[in-house]
């Protein structure tokens, strides 16, 4: 029997609703729509295509979007001052600086310059630390997004076994951190593996709830899954043939329990989480 197909779209759906009652709420009680400032260097194509998603998601839920264009050959003292005079600027709440950068831009240095309290990805050191402390200002958008794909669809957290392929800043390891910890949506037992893990798929055979965010096109095969779990694909590889994700889902879902699609599966979730975000952080800034 196939997999059952986690509709993220769907879930996306069912939570914009949800918030875009929270924003007018927030409009009446502040007299201010929620603002979400986003910031494109260059003209590459897929970030193109992110900003204007997240822009059309802003639109639906009742959230102000600001965009800010640089050149591609802008300096990184250029980016500076734009961010500096969106972290002053109280009509401002929410600031995304969007990856990847052109090679003259360090992006250490400009998502640290970001106030912490506007940082709506999750990004910054600070904000990094408050998850790791288990005292989150933010949740970052991806691992919050996967998050929400499990507890929307009644897929047991708690006391499961969790193996994540793929250790990166973004995805990895906040989701290992927001899955193992203490709280509700947490209690998991988290495998963090890469690049250097040995006997990988004996690894990934053991999981529950497996989470391919590797970064290559169909690199979870059907050997590496244990019968009935949960797969989850962070993963978005342009080919020939179109978008793949990290796992080879054709495979994957006649042995799977539960799968996500791609597309349509974790990015809805990311874009929404991102919006979430953003209104906790008007409401933030504006106590």
């Amino acid at each position: 029997m196939s997999a059952t197909i986690l509709d993220g779209k769907a879930l996306a759906k069912q939570i914009q609703n949800e918030l875009a009652e929270s924003v007018i709420e927030f409009l009446q009680n502040n007299g201010a729509m929620p603002c979400l400032a986003a910031v494109l260097v260059g003209e590459d194509p897929a970030s193109e295509v992110y900003v204007r998603n997240k822009r059309r998601a802003c639109e639906r839920v009742g959230i102000e979007s600001q965009l800010h264009r640089l050149p591609m050959d802008a300096s990184e003292d250029d980016l500076l001052k734009l961010i500096s005079k969106l972290n002053k600027d109280l009509e401002v709440h929410g600031i995304l600086v969007q990856l990847p950068l052109p090679p003259q831009i360090t992006p250490r240095r400009i998502l640290q310059a970001i106030n912490p309290a506007k940082d709506v990805d999750g990004f910054h050191p600070e904000n990094v630390g408050l998850l790791v402390q288990g005292y989150p200002r933010f949740l970052p958008c991806t691992p919050h997004g996967i998050q929400q794909i499990l507890i929307r669809s009644g897929i047991e957290i708690a006391g499961a076994r969790v193996v994540i392929v793929g250790r990166s800043d973004i995805v990895g390891k906040p989701l290992a951190i927001l899955l193992s910890a203490k709280a509700d949506g947490g209690n998991a037992t988290v495998t963090l593996c890469h690049s250097r893990t040995r006997n990988l798929p004996e690894v990934t055979r053991q999981a529950d709830i497996l989470v391919a965010a590797i970064g290559q096109a169909q690199f979870i095969t059907a050997d590496m899954v244990k019968p009935g779990a949960c797969v989850i694909d962070v993963g978005m590889n342009r080919m020939a043939s179109g978008l793949v994700g990290d796992v080879d889902f054709n495979a994957v879902r006649e042995i799977a329990g539960c799968i996500t699609p791609v597309p349509g599966g974790v990015g809805p979730l990311t874009v929404t989480m991102l919006l979430c975000n953003t209104l906790a952080a008007a409401k933030q800034l504006e106590t």
